[in-house]
């Protein structure tokens, strides 16, 4: 694949534009669970691998450089710089060294890192990126394998996986959720779902009806359909996935056909039509105040929300897994990951490897989730927690990352893909033809699959 300057550009116009949170409009979800997608060239020649700069370690030691997105995250980088420290004065050998950028600008730096060969040792990537980076020969495989993630119990969402082999580890992740007030689910006889017993597609319709005969709501839910960028494909594509229908063909990832515009995808597209056709939904809210001021019953939106809503109703609120639509209820998944660049060298690399491990047992994991509030990625580490242990306020959320998360394609060609399902659903929610529309968004993620040779796969 040859890379030309224009397309180094595209590269690094495409990082800057992927600091898109996962949340709609007004609502932005902290740092940490924020979804991006990043396209970048594979270079024909690989650049000269020369890790980032470093300062003079402690006598003895081997400097490691990590980067991180985390600067304007307060909460996230204390915990970055704690572990550090942590490691840096239990190692006889190893001295991590961080640098970290402010969200809006860590892409960028990445993307330029990238292409001149100037990675750090360590630095975290946004699941969905992750492929592409492997793809692109930027990234190294992690000596662990399968039984070891296994044993270590992470939750399959946050392996960053392509074809065959772990690229990235994630501490923390996000779940997609129904908000509700018990008080008005009980007033109109609704029932309360569980994981193990999720409204099916008949009755989630019939609760939409009976919400908007009631005339006490301006509509039934708040879809959060005003959101914009990766939050279309994160918060939307799990229910085509429960339709039946999915972004890509995953036995092949060759082809979009079928899969994005089969029937069970119609069925989706016009399920999601039908929100807004029919006032289920606001098309186009202006804030994301609509369950918090009554004029919505019900509220979708991520777990990083729940303590706005638990401050606002109390123990009246309500975490209510997704509607299963005939495939199961499924939610999205996948948030930041450590990752090891080819940039490092043999020694630095061994030393890397020892802090990302080190930063994934459950006291360090359950340390992140304590200061966060953001999902443990463990079991071990759940239970370290007061909010996520088995009886925890928010241990729903746990519980429906490990049994509902979808991750989104693992694909070097997920930022088309990402792109051309969001162009689809904003036409399907504003009124155009179905099948047009996901015909035109199989169409562009084939040709861009074609013009890069099926990005490896066979």
């Amino acid at each position: 694949m040859k890379t030309s300057i224009w397309k180094v550009l595209i590269a690094l116009v495409a990082m800057a534009m992927i600091v898109s949170a996962c949340a709609p409009a007004a609502t932005q979800a902290p740092a940490a669970t924020q979804a991006s997608a990043t396209q970048l060239p594979a270079p024909t020649t690989p650049p000269v691998a020369t890790a980032a700069p470093t300062t003079p370690p402690a006598a003895g030691k081997v400097a490691v450089s990590l980067w991180t997105h985390s600067a304007g995250n307060p909460t996230e980088i204390a915990v970055d710089k704690q572990m550090i420290a942590d490691f840096n004065a239990s190692s006889n050998k190893y001295e991590i060294q961080l640098q970290a950028f402010p969200q809006a600008s860590y892409n960028d730096s990445v993307a330029a890192a990238s292409v001149a060969g100037s990675l750090p040792c360590i630095l975290d990537l946004d699941a969905p990126t992750v492929p592409n980076f492997a793809w692109s020969g930027y990234i190294q495989p992690l000596p662990i394998t399968e039984n070891d993630v296994t044993k270590m119990g992470i939750l399959s969402a946050d392996v960053g996986r392509f074809q065959g082999k772990i690229y990235s580890l994630g501490q923390f992740d996000v779940a997609l959720t129904i908000f509700a007030r018990k008080s008005i689910l009980d007033k109109y006889n609704i029932r309360i779902p569980t994981l193990e017993k999720p409204w099916t597609k008949d009755e989630f319709q019939k609760i939409l009806d009976t919400l908007k005969a009631s005339g006490q709501f301006d509509y039934p839910i708040d879809m959060g359909a005003g959101g914009t960028g990766e939050w279309v494909p994160y918060a939307y594509s799990p229910f085509l996935q429960s339709a039946g229908g999915d972004l890509v063909d995953r036995t092949t990832f060759t082809t979009a056909e079928k899969a994005l515009n089969g029937p069970e995808a119609v069925a989706w597209g016009q399920w999601w039509q039908g929100l807004f056709k029919n006032k289920y939904a606001n098309p186009t809210p202006a804030d994301d105040q609509e369950f918090y001021t009554g004029k919505a019953a019900m509220y979708y939106n991520g777990s990083w929300a729940a303590d706005t809503v638990v401050k606002a109703f109390g123990s009246d609120a309500l975490f209510l897994p997704s509607v299963d639509l005939g495939k199961g209820p499924k939610i999205g998944a996948g948030s930041w990951q450590w990752g090891i660049s080819k940039a490092c060298s043999a020694d630095a690399a061994a030393g890397a490897w020892q802090y990302i491990n080190y930063i994934m047992q459950p006291k360090q994991v359950a340390l992140m989730s304590k200061t966060t509030g953001l999902i443990p990625t463990t079991q071990d580490a759940a239970a370290l927690t007061d909010n996520y242990k088995e009886g925890g306020p928010y241990r729903v959320f746990y519980d429906m990352a490990k049994a509902e998360a979808v991750v989104r394609p693992p694909t070097p060609g997920y930022l088309v893909i990402s792109s051309a399902y969001e162009q689809a659903a904003t036409k399907i929610r504003d009124g155009n033809d179905v099948q047009n529309a996901l015909d035109d968004a199989v169409d562009k993620i084939n040709q861009d699959i074609k013009d890069h040779n099926n990005y490896g796969f066979k």
